[in-house]
This record gives structure tokens, sequence and C-alpha cells, in this order.
């Protein structure tokens, strides 16, 4: 499977950044590689597989930025990642995560999931599919135009539940697990895991190297 993640942050000087400038500066504890990593901890594990090993190349793609009071500032925090994990089965997870990229997809986070019998593509609100019997056959040729409309040949999921909003909903679960007592899934542990993930994923683009990550204690 894979992920694309992000959208164009504006350096400040056209017109005003939508991201805060501590972002792009490392003493403040900014990074995508921090931001993004321990979503993609959750994500991954609940909807795929157990991450058990990463190859993360992080980059700054810009340099310089202007801040919230119009002064000029060194970026020197990673905007960009690049990583690749490992999960339980042999499945292999790629994610793109960037601050420096200007969208030309369903939705600003993606994810596609190909197997033998289909394929899906998920955005934040919506889901479409493409099966077997319906995949094109396509020829590698340069020399013609391509033939094949390939967004033309996937089927939107229709929505059949109507969900109420993803973080009320969590609150409920936490607020429940507190008067009500027992277990909350979505511990100390879980949260553990996102941020080894993140050092893992700094790990490896300092070394150069796949990261195997352990298993932390219950």
């Amino acid at each position: 499977m894979r992920g694309e993640f992000g959208y164009w942050v504006f350096e400040g000087d056209l017109q005003p950044a939508q991201r805060p400038s501590w972002n792009y500066r490392k003493a403040d504890g900014g990074g995508i590689i921090l931001d993004m990593l321990c979503h993609w901890r959750y994500v991954i594990d609940n909807l795929f597989g157990p991450v058990r090993s990463v190859s993360c190349r992080g980059a700054t793609h810009i340099p310089e930025r202007i801040d919230e009071r119009g002064q000029r500032y060194r970026a020197d925090a990673d905007d960009a990642a690049y990583a690749t994990f490992e999960l339980d089965g042999g499945i292999v997870a790629h994610f793109n995560s960037s601050w420096c990229v200007r969208v030309r997809r369903d939705d600003l986070l993606t994810l596609q999931v190909d197997g033998t019998h289909g394929s899906a593509v998920a955005g934040l609100r919506s889901c479409r599919t493409q099966s077997r019997v319906n995949t094109p056959k396509p020829v590698w040729n340069p020399d013609l135009p391509q033939p094949i409309d390939f967004l033309a040949g996937w089927q939107e999921v229709p929505d059949t539940v109507s969900y109420d909003n993803a973080f009320k909903v969590q609150w409920e679960l936490f607020l429940r697990h507190v008067v009500e007592g027992g277990e909350f899934r979505w511990n100390l542990r879980e949260g553990a895991k996102g941020l080894q993930l993140v050092e893992a994923g700094l790990q490896s683009w300092r070394e150069r190297r796949w990261v195997d990550l352990e298993q932390l204690p219950a």
C-alpha cells in the first residue's frame, strides 16, 4: 500500500503561510517526520498490520521562510519525508509526506491498497475501488498517446452510514472509560509506539539504513 499526504505551505512572501513558523525550526520541535510518522503508525498498525521496520529519508526543500511578523528565518527542520515500512506478512507500505507538494489527487491524504482481487483508493471522505475483472490492460508504448482514461475505471463506494465527528466520538469513548472504568485501547503505550516510529525514522535518515522496531513492553 502507499500513502500520499501533503500540500503546498506558502513561504510567507506571496501570501502568509498557513502553518506556524515553529513547524520549520528544529529547536522548536518542528519537522514533518515528528509531525506525521506518529500518525502513520496507528493508521498502518490498525488497518494493515504492525510496523516492523522503517527506511526513511527526510529533506528540507525550502531553506528559508517568512514568519508571522514578516521576518525571514532559516527553516532547518524537515519539510518532506519519504518513508517505507515493512509490516507483518510481507506487506510493504510507502508514505510520502510533504509541505512542498501541489495536490493532484482526490484529497490531502490518499491511501492506495493493491491486491490480487482489486484495489482501493481512499481519501478523508470517500473511497474508490477497481476490481480484478475491471482492471484495464495497458501496454507500454511511449510513441503513442495513452488511449486509456485510468481515472474513469474506478467506482465510488456508496455512503451507507452517516458518521459522526471523529474527534467527538474519540472524546466520548475516553470519557466513558473515565466514568465506567475498564481498559482504554488508545493508551500511553499506543502513543509511545508513535514516537518510537518517529525516532526510528530519524535514526534511519541519520544513519542511512533500515531500522527495526522492538516490541514495546505492555
